[in-house]
């Protein structure tokens, strides 16, 4: 299989090729950065190569290390030469790095094989060790030249490439058409809790009448909720069920 290869200046073209690549079922290969790791037995890898999965594997990374980009054509990758450039997780996994997790492999911040493929990519002087990297990304973030999100590209050439999220407001207008409004009650008829098509909820607890209220907002089999009270919660739509607190409610 033949591989892309693409020396990019970061720029709208590089772009599009490596995305049009990536759709068509190429392996996306980071090559040739130094790759900060943040993994406390890897280190910082001179040189080194990231690829991120496709498939079943999206999202995250499968290879990290050097040598990698030897097997570009076996693969048919689409390969980001990335030479005198840094790479760095953008998660910043303050347990990971407090050696709070119980194993390696759950730290969340790392560029490890099979952690979440979410870095981004600096240059050398806003870069030269991890520490200065992490200070970069959260006091200049202008000066991310690129940022890949769960494998998809977020910034590209310090432009947004994605759109900015959205504010929620209420469910104006989201809850009247949604499946799930009506009274769901769990199990022991504990709790009821009325979804209302003006995007307003009402718990009766224990038979105590109007327990909280507040309004709500379904996105997908997620419903979140901001109580009157000021605090916020939310439930999950799974298989005709409401999972909510501990709770699972039925129509």
């Amino acid at each position: 299989m033949n591989s892309t290869h693409i020396h990019p200046g970061f720029d709208a073209a590089a772009l599009e090729q490596f995305t049009t690549a990536v759709a068509a079922g190429s392996p996306p290969l980071f090559a040739g950065a130094t790759i900060h790791t943040a993994d406390p037995l890897v280190g910082t890898i001179e040189n080194g190569d990231l690829l991120l999965g496709i498939g079943v594997a999206a999202g995250t990374v499968v290879g990290v290390g050097t040598g990698l980009v030897t097997a570009t054509d076996d693969d048919g990758m689409v390969v980001l030469h990335c030479g005198g450039l840094v790479i760095v997780p953008a998660v910043i996994d303050v347990p990971g790095i407090l050696g709070a997790r119980k194993l390696r492999t759950a730290n969340r911040g790392t560029l490890a094989a099979g952690a979440a493929a979410t870095f981004a990519v600096l240059r050398p002087e806003d870069a030269p060790d991890l520490e200065t990297a992490r200070d970069t990304l959260l006091r200049r973030p202008e000066a991310v030249l690129a940022l890949v999100v769960d494998g998809e590209v977020a910034r590209w050439g310090f432009t947004r490439v994605i759109e900015a999220p959205q504010e929620q407001g209420p469910a104006e207008g989201g809850a009247t058409d949604s499946p799930y409004l009506g009274t769901w009650i769990d199990e022991t008829g504990f709790l009821h809790q009325m979804l209302t098509v003006d995007g307003r909820y009402d718990e009766t607890r224990d038979g105590r009448e109007h327990a909280f209220q507040g309004r709500f907002w379904i996105t997908g089999d997620r419903i979140e909720y901001l109580d009157d009270l000021g605090f916020w919660a939310y439930g999950d739509f799974i298989d005709g069920t409401l999972h909510h607190g501990g709770y699972v409610l039925h129509r």
